[in-house]
């Protein structure tokens, strides 16, 4: 789920943690806040939508008394009339504040209050943001930070909160419907929840909802291979095979020159250079069906397929070619796109455990407090395939790279490389096998995290009124972004779809209390 953009690592210097990995993070498209002002219904002004509140949230469910911290939230009523629904979501493994478009309807979660006369809150997940129990991310903090947890707390916020908006005590599930949202890991919470909390959200849409915890995630690539250009993923694979060929024939002067060829040569492990060169496929995430040809990955594959304006067939221009062009888009754009004036092996390495990247421990570093779920309990280790399969990133990389990594960030917490308990994380919440009502799946053909959703190849998990389940031809969470639905009809069929259902099941409603 490496799922959102490629966006959270700070600043314009995309490397600020080497485990290119991160680049894939299972997180939501960024949608620009916008800067209109808002109304209620009745023309009464509304406080801007990047007006933060907050509520006390238990530090530990398991131990009330602990006491509580100050959880964040964002919140719009301005389609809310009385009896409409209370849409809840998250921006899941990052930030809330630059989040607030997803309260709008921008976002589909602001199209179904529209549509149905509800209100939309935003809640910043716990450790990420400034929703901290504690005022740093140590490993003995971080030991909070659980789905569970995470979950606990979408429930103590529904049961417990007062809203803003007038009449916002008298909301609770029970006196009206709630609907809980979200996309890429926070679909999956979503899912999760739905599981964990029978009864507590009237119905739900999870988008982009990554639902199995998988340790070896090769498959993050596989949609990538297939729709991106053939011409550039043959070629790529001839490198990548080059690559291999050289490390299981322990060429270490064959594989010097490689990396000298992409301005890598300082890049002391040939792993680290394995996953830096996989940095060109994690820009697939980037894309969506608004984004023109000169998006980063359709830069990088017109670097390496036109020559004296004349573009490769199908089966590319083969690997020598391949290696001068790849390089050459590295040393005149790549290089300083990734890390600007500081050195390959800084940029790049991942042995080094006295890096500010291993060691910095302060709040609101998303990479770290995502990382901890990783290695605990999601896994998502986007590594290169098995023998037999084409392969566009090297097998040099396997789980075993990142979970070494688990070691470096948190060396209280592990003693030795750890695995992350995937197995179990599917077993408590579900994963593929979920079946519960009044949930709504969206997904992508071209999402790079669809073979963890339930539109999996293979699975051909049934599409029902109970529980549906589409899928456009849209990327990860292209459904989530209200204007992906004009530019592209499929992606709008599922808007469409997702709104009717909503429709639907909230006619069914009837309050409890």
């Amino acid at each position: 789920m490496w799922a959102l953009a490629s966006m959270l690592l700070a600043g314009p210097v995309r490397a600020a943690i080497p485990n290119a990995m991160l680049r894939g993070m299972p997180s939501l498209p960024k949608i620009p806040v916008p800067e209109r002002s808002f109304t209620s219904p009745n023309g009464t002004v509304l406080p801007p939508i990047t007006t933060i509140y907050y509520f006390d949230q238990l530090i530990d469910h398991n131990n009330p008394d602990l006491g509580t911290f100050q959880q964040r939230y964002w919140m719009n009523w301005e389609f809310y009339e009385p009896g409409g629904p209370i849409i809840l979501t998250t921006p899941g493994e990052g930030p809330g504040n630059g989040s607030e478009a997803l309260i709008t309807n921008d976002t589909i979660n602001g199209l179904i209050a529209q549509q149905q006369n509800g209100a939309v809150i935003s809640i910043e997940h716990r450790f990420f943001g400034y929703s901290n129990p504690y005022d740093n991310l140590t490993s003995q903090s971080l030991a909070l930070l659980t789905i569970q947890q995470a979950i606990d707390d979408l429930e103590y916020f529904a049961n417990t909160a007062d809203l803003p908006m007038p009449g916002g005590d008298a909301v609770k599930p029970g006196q009206a419907p709630w609907i809980l949202t979200g996309g890429s890991y926070a679909g999956a919470l979503t899912s999760w929840t739905m599981v964990n909390k029978p009864g507590l959200f009237w119905a739900a849409h999870a988008s982009s909802g990554v639902v199995e915890a998988i340790t070896d995630y090769y498959e993050y690539f596989t949609p990538v291979r297939e729709y991106m250009p053939q011409n550039c993923s043959s070629d790529v694979e001839a490198v990548i095979a080059h690559l291999d060929e050289l490390y299981a024939a322990n060429d270490t002067a064959g594989i010097q020159t490689l990396k000298e060829a992409f301005g890598l040569g300082d890049v002391v492990h040939v792993d680290d250079f394995a996953a830096a060169i996989q940095n060109n496929l994690f820009d697939w995430q980037d894309l969506q069906p608004d984004v023109g040809p000169g998006a980063m990955f359709f830069q990088f594959c017109d670097a390496l397929e036109v020559k004296n304006g004349v573009s490769a067939g199908p089966e590319g221009w083969g690997l020598e070619h391949a290696i001068y062009s790849w390089g050459n888009f590295w040393n005149t754009t790549y290089y300083k796109y990734m890390c600007g004036s500081v050195d390959a092996e800084t940029c790049f390495g991942t042995y080094n455990t006295s890096q500010p990247v291993w060691t910095d421990v302060t709040v609101n570093n998303a990479n770290r407090s995502w990382f901890w779920m990783v290695c605990n309990q999601v896994g998502w280790y986007q590594v290169g395939p098995p023998e037999g399969q084409p392969a566009i990133v090297s097998r040099i990389l396997q789980p075993i790279y990142t979970e070494r990594q688990c070691v470096n960030m948190f060396p209280q917490a592990f003693a030795y490389p750890p695995q992350p308990t995937t197995t179990q994380t599917d077993t408590m919440y579900a994963g593929w096998n979920i079946n519960v009502p009044r949930l709504f799946f969206a997904n992508g053909l071209r999402d790079p995290w669809r073979e963890s959703t339930v539109s999996a190849d293979g699975l051909n998990k049934p599409n029902n009124p109970s529980m549906p389940i589409y899928q456009g031809d849209g990327f990860h969470c292209s459904d989530m972004d209200t204007k992906n639905g004009i530019v592209d009809p499929t992606v709008a069929a599922v808007q469409k779809a997702g709104l009717r259902y909503m429709k639907e099941w909230l006619a069914e409603w009837t309050p409890s209390t």
